[in-house]
């Protein structure tokens, strides 16, 4: 039974914002819950997208958070296809395109990232995608389906962790498939120099052909269909379609027009959140890829745009706005499927912030773990094709211990020697 002495509304009906609704009811919040969100799809995760959904290995009612009925028998008052366009924060309000306005007591923002767009001649053509929500998998899925059946070719802009699953779905339907990357390797951002190779390697032995060191200048069409895509180096790129995979952008709109605080670009961006999630407004509390939060552990401020913060975040978030005591401190975690090689990352090692990489196991057999380290610490963990190290490379992270490089090197020593 719904006791209407308080309103928590929830603007984002992602996995963020489903998993909040779902705490706020198991800690016995018995006021209402709003979900609010402007896809018309049930809340659902990510990571399908480009992977099992796409490559066909997982059914469409798999990406789902919750079954449909679960809202309505937890009273969550769940409003799909639904844009907030205005918070008004000093009336404690929101209004929906529709006009509707809706009054809360708590607020929490979970509107995600939207996919950064190319700003080249070409982009209304029919054949260029991006892949952000449902409906774009779904339309993404059958072009790869009929690409592969006609030997179709796909330009991916970017090497991203979006551009090369893309690239391995496409090369598992039988479509050709060119990455565009402006950096020497990919994923260069992340993995740093040092082991954006290997996922190049990989790729290349399924056919995926690299264009590194260029970018797209404009995507050429006939009749409204792609027919080819340029480069900054005068190439001309056979295209049947082209998927823009170039990053995204948190969803700070409506955060910033209502006068919360930003994080700054430097610090990732994204609507500024202590370590308890809450915004500069005592009322508002911000999860998922829109929270630029202080992390405890880090020491600095971070934004994740991974699944593991939607999944945890949200959460958080929710018992922040009960009252509990909340300190968001987990470490930044994603994962990657491609081909036969799958992949953990722990950890946050952006370039320059670390002096050294050391690897154990059989880089080459692509079944071994990285390290990055900074003064003997471990930052940031990856374990490719290794499992069940985890908890243990996570542990080591936050021991902020100093370690020996050799035998963080050597298999024969055990992780769990690193924590004694």
């Amino acid at each position: 039974m719904v006791d209407a002495h308080q309103t928590f509304v929830i603007v984002g009906a992602g996995l963020a914002g489903a998993k909040a609704a779902e705490t706020l009811r198991a800690e016995g919040f018995t006021g209402r819950v709003i979900l609010i969100g402007d896809e018309r799809d049930h809340p659902y995760e990510r990571p399908p997208l480009s992977k099992g959904y796409l490559t066909g290995s997982a059914e469409r009612d798999s990406v789902f958070v919750q079954q449909p009925g679960w809202y309505a028998e937890h009273d969550v008052e769940l409003h799909l296809g639904e844009p907030v366009v205005h918070l008004d924060k000093d009336a404690g309000t929101i209004s929906l395109g529709d006009g509707t306005t809706l009054a809360y007591d708590k607020l929490l923002l979970a509107t995600g990232s939207e996919p950064r767009r190319l700003d080249i001649p070409g982009t209304d053509l029919a054949g260029v995608h991006h892949l952000r929500r449902l409906a774009h998998a779904d339309r993404l899925k059958h072009v790869l389906t009929s690409l592969g059946r006609e030997n179709g070719h796909l330009v991916i802009a970017g090497a991203g962790w979006i551009g090369l699953e893309v690239a391995a779905a496409a090369r598992g339907y039988g479509a050709e498939v060119t990455v565009v990357e402006p950096h020497p390797t990919p994923l260069h951002t992340v993995l740093g120099p040092e082991l954006g190779s290997v996922f190049a390697d990989l790729h290349a032995e399924h056919g995926v052909r690299f264009a590194f060191g260029t970018q797209l200048t404009g995507i050429t069409g006939q009749d409204g269909m792609v027919l080819a895509a340029l480069t900054d180096d005068g190439e001309e790129h056979p295209a049947h379609d082209v998927l823009a995979a170039i990053g995204a952008a948190p969803r700070t709109a409506l955060a910033e027009a209502a006068g919360l605080a930003l994080a700054p670009r430097e610090e990732g961006g994204g609507v500024a959140v202590d370590a308890s999630l809450r915004t500069s407004d005592p009322h508002i509390f911000a999860a998922g890829d829109i929270a630029g939060a202080e992390h405890p552990l880090l020491g600095h401020r971070v934004r994740v745009e991974h699944w593991a913060n939607a999944l945890n975040g949200g959460p958080a978030a929710a018992r922040a706005m009960l009252g509990r005591e909340v300190c968001y401190d987990r470490i930044p975690y994603f994962f990657t499927d491609q081909y036969d090689l799958g992949m953990e990352f722990s950890g946050h090692a952006a370039p320059g912030t670390y002096d050294q990489v050391v690897c154990r196991g059989d880089v080459g057999k692509r079944q071994f773990i990285a390290f990055w380290l900074r003064e003997g610490r471990v930052l940031a963990g990856m374990n490719v094709n290794v499992w069940d190290v985890t908890e243990q490379i996570q542990h080591l992270i936050r021991s902020r211990r100093e370690v020996d490089p050799e035998a963080l090197s050597d298999p024969s020593v055990p992780l769990t020697s690193f924590l004694d």
